[in-house]
């Protein structure tokens, strides 16, 4: 029998996001026809976690739930965890196992600092010393997952020639953007590249791209460059199947994250349950 991987993506109000989930896990299923690949989503997509759960349940056998996710916020802590609870319940003779997120590695410090390289290359290759690298993530009110960001955005520094490389946040979180772009203009950069960590085509992509365009109106004399999102470099898939190896390796056991058995996450959900607004 196959083994299940039931893929979770966040969801997204734009259709073409949603699509791409899709896409990427055929892509990755022909890569590796000894698993039976399911995907589902968060919110704002059809086929929630609820029924992507009992659907890869239905195949039998043991089912992996993989959270196809860059940082681990409340989505991987709390909402999948509660979910794959129920899931347990309703399918007692399925065993379930946990997969952690994509997260910050290596691996996706290679991806950026290759999207990194392809933005120089479009402005230019300016000075890196004069250009300024914006890593802009999603945000979250967890701040484990926000220092993930910050990890990276420190990993790309002192990995490459740029002299200033800041975090920014399209939500929840600060700095945005705005605040960044401030920064690197009053500190002397004359090129800014701005470094989105998505996984693929959504609102917030599109949010990313007018923003950009307001910003190149407001300082006239600095070039900026927006790299793209990163659902398709092969680190990703890689990295998907580094998770998959690890969790099986447990012997079905999932690997604990950075809340797992913690008394207050129950209370944490039920005080500010999660929700999203701007996708």
């Amino acid at each position: 029998m196959k083994q299940t991987i039931l893929l979770v993506g966040h969801g997204s109000r734009a259709e073409e996001g949603n699509r791409e989930l899709v896409d990427w896990a055929m892509r990755w299923a022909k890569e590796h026809p000894e698993w039976e690949i399911v995907t589902c989503y968060i919110e704002f997509a059809e086929v929630l976690l609820e029924e992507g759960l009992d659907q890869a349940a239905a195949k039998g056998g043991s089912v992996l739930v993989l959270p196809l996710i860059l940082n681990a916020a409340g989505h991987a802590k709390m909402e999948i965890p509660e979910a794959l609870e129920a899931a347990r319940l309703r399918h007692p003779k399925v065993n379930f196992i946990y997969a952690r997120h994509i997260g910050a590695d290596p691996l996706i410090l290679t991806l950026m600092l290759r999207q990194l390289k392809s933005l120089m290359a479009e402005l230019y290759f300016p000075d890196p010393k004069t250009t300024g690298v914006i890593l802009l993530g999603r945000g979250s009110s967890d701040m484990a997952a926000n220092s993930e960001l910050a990890k990276l955005a420190r990993w790309i520094l002192e990995s490459s020639e740029h002299e200033l490389v800041d975090l920014a946040f399209t939500g929840i979180s600060y700095p945005r953007i705005e605040t960044a772009v401030m920064r690197q203009v009053k500190l002397g950069m004359m090129q800014v590249a701005i470094l989105p960590f998505y996984l693929f085509e959504g609102r917030l992509m599109q949010r990313i791209g007018r923003q950009a365009e307001a910003l190149q109106v407001q300082y006239p004399q600095i070039r900026f460059g927006v790299g793209p999102y990163i659902g398709f470099e092969p680190e990703i898939f890689a990295l998907a199947e580094t998770r998959v190896k690890e969790a099986l390796g447990q012997k079905g056991e999932a690997l604990l994250l950075e809340c797992d058995g913690c008394s207050y996450r129950e209370a944490s959900a039920q005080a500010s349950p999660h929700s999203h607004t701007h996708r």
